[in-house]
């Protein structure tokens, strides 16, 4: 005689949805062991399963319905429609992942319609309901919808109240939601996260870090949500700070900490610490997910080591579309244009679909290596060959093409011809190419709408001024800071970066607070004493003050990248590759004087500044001064 556990076999040859008074029967324990059996093997058999699990009410079940794990919010909406017509009765498992699926599928309409079915239904006290519903209400920012489910009947359990805080955090009302804060009496760790991530995502990142400060208890999603509204800000050496930190305390960090501590190496170019989570990954275990080995990827090319991410792209078993992406960008930002092309053709070959990112990535290689002809003609095939319509980000790569190579009219051409309005980073990248090719007529107009349409951006006066100064054209450039003054505009400070034995060091021009400076402004004056018995005349050109020459040569002596080379050169072995990252872009005076000191110290240097990657060696630069 056989039991419900044998069902699979007794009724493998049997129609399980015409066994109406049978299957009715069936329990959720059965259905599930015949989907393990039967049918993971045999369409047919599925499709019966599916049609017992409709009739039998079990459908509902978030194993049964794999619609949201399969990110197919919109189907599992569909799916409760279904259900609703088939007349299966929702229990309390339907709920919660409906609303995350309403959510997913911004079905706003929907979402209220299910919660009305909740309270008809008689759930609506069921607090993993509740917090679902709290939680769908906060991202579609309808916070009043979400209090009146916090506040039903006064039965909510601090995941609710979690909930609602983080909906007032996403909808901006901070104070609203450190007064909840406050007022809870059983606070657990995860509302002192949702606290502090939801404050770093305000832009507060000073509060938030004196209540990660505050908290007596930490887990690693509060460790990650510091580290992540880190970053998020900008903030990128104090997020390494705290991963540091997290380290002494012999808190183990999973992939995801990794990939947002390898976002920050990336970003300030430490990469003794990303080798060092490159090391750990190894140790810990047999091999990485494509995210982390693309986080891996990403933080050895913007660290100026385009050989080892190279090594890591190869060995990765698993690659997705974003790690080739990630790949094609790096050997495009390091003047790979080739390389980067090769390897789009290839990623295709393997039968991976370019996206919009791909084709990004290689229109900017294109633009950084002087490849107008080869670039055009993939910008023209993206609609046609790939299916993608260009969108403002391609336009400026084409601008920024055109305008790099000289084609300054060609450039102006492609911006009127554009299906929308122009952005600000494509006129940018017009004024730029008016600056590097001295025409300062098109790049008065341009700059003009430029200020006009980023009245705060100091970096757009400072270009337009530097055009207007190479001009001889004083008068116009006091007026720029004039009107600077007037707007009250703050110019940006650059920075220099170095690391070394893993530590990052930092360098302003005119700051003094670095322990070796006096030995560093020693090593900088040899060293441009020894460039210029060389034939190192400095650039002054760039100097936005009309002073005498001598004032100019000085102020460029200082720039923050010459005082991180010096440094450099005091502290690393000769013949020892320095690498500098620079917040703004590197300026024409320190490009000549790079390259003469890699010839007249037998050194590589690698520089990253806001553009690209410089790789100086025997006196030339990979840019082949394109840049």
């Amino acid at each position: 005689m056989s039991t419900t556990t044998n069902l699979p076999y007794h009724l493998a040859s049997k129609d399980f949805s015409t066994e109406n008074k049978f299957t009715s029967q069936l329990s959720q324990k059965t259905i599930l062991d015949l989907l393990n059996t039967k049918s993971s093997t045999s369409l047919h058999h599925l499709k019966q399963v599916h049609a017992v699990a409709l009739r039998t009410g079990h459908f509902q079940d978030h194993y049964v319905s794999g619609c949201l794990q399969n990110n197919e919010p919109c189907k599992a909406i569909c799916c409760y429609y279904k259900m609703m017509i088939a007349h299966a009765r929702p229990n309390k498992f339907t709920y919660p992942t409906l609303f995350k699926a309403c959510t997913a599928a911004e079905a706003a309409e929907e979402g209220v319609q299910v919660h009305a079915h909740v309270i008809k239904q008689g759930l609506s006290g069921d607090v993993h309901i509740r917090s679902a519903g709290i939680q769908m209400y906060g991202s579609f920012r309808e916070v009043e919808g979400a209090r009146r489910m916090l506040d039903e009947d006064g039965n909510s359990d601090v995941i609710c109240f979690n909930a609602m805080i983080d909906g007032y955090l996403k909808c901006g009302e901070v104070e609203v939601a450190k007064g909840l804060f406050w007022s809870m009496e059983d606070k657990n760790v995860g509302s002192w996260n949702v606290m502090v991530s939801g404050m770093a995502k305000c832009g507060m990142i000073e509060e938030a870090r004196e209540l990660f400060n505050e908290m007596k208890e930490k887990n690693e999603i509060s460790w990650s949500a510091m580290i992540d509204g880190y970053i998020k800000g900008g903030y990128y050496k104090e997020a390494l700070e705290v991963f540091n930190v997290m380290q002494r305390e012999e808190i183990r960090p999973r992939k995801f900490v990794l990939s947002s501590v390898l976002a920050a190496c990336a970003n300030l170019g430490a990469l003794d610490q990303g080798r060092w989570i490159h090391a750990y990954v190894n140790n810990n275990s047999n091999s990485f997910d494509a995210v982390l080995g693309t986080a891996l990827v990403d933080m050895y090319a913007k660290c100026g080591r385009l050989d080892m991410a190279w090594d890591v792209f190869e060995k990765m078993e698993k690659k997705e579309v974003f790690t080739w992406n990630a790949m094609i960008c790096g050997l495009g930002m390091h003047g790979r244009a080739e390389d980067a092309i090769e390897l789009f053709f290839k990623m295709q070959k393997q039968k991976f679909r370019p996206n919009g990112i791909t084709l990004l990535g290689v229109l900017s290689a294109c633009a950084h290596s002087g490849m107008v002809d080869e670039g055009l003609r993939i910008f023209n095939s993206m609609e046609e060959v790939y299916g993608i319509e260009p969108g403002m980000e391609h336009y400026g790569c084409v601008v920024d093409l055109l305008g790099r190579a000289g084609l300054l009219g060609e450039a102006e051409e492609v911006m009127y011809s554009m299906p929308m309005e122009p952005s600000a980073a494509v006129w940018g990248a017009l004024l730029g190419a008016c600056r590097k090719h001295g025409d300062v007529e098109l790049g008065e107009r341009v700059g003009k709408i430029l200020l006009e349409l980023e009245p705060q951006n100091s970096g757009r006066y400072a270009l337009l001024s530097n055009i207007y100064a190479r001009a001889g054209r004083w008068d116009d450039v006091a007026n720029v800071r004039k009107l600077m003054k007037e707007r009250g505009v703050k110019t940006s400070t650059g920075i220099s970066m170095i690391d070394f034995d893993g530590v990052v060091h930092e360098f302003k021009m005119g700051d003094g607070s670095h322990a070796q400076m006096k030995n560093i402004y020693l090593m900088l004056k040899n060293m441009i004493k020894r460039l210029k018995m060389e034939g190192y005349s400095p650039n002054t050109s760039q100097v936005l003050f009309d002073i005498e020459e001598e004032e100019k040569e000085a102020e460029l002596q200082y720039h923050s990248e010459k005082l991180a080379i010096a440094f450099g050169l005091i502290n690393t072995k000769p013949g020892t590759t320095i690498h500098v990252v620079k917040n703004l872009r590197m300026c024409e005076d320190c490009h000549s004087a790079f390259k003469l000191i890699s010839q007249v110290y037998v050194r590589e240097i690698v520089v990253r500044d806001r553009a690209r990657y410089h790789h100086f060696k025997t006196g030339t630069c990979s840019c082949k001064d394109f840049w």
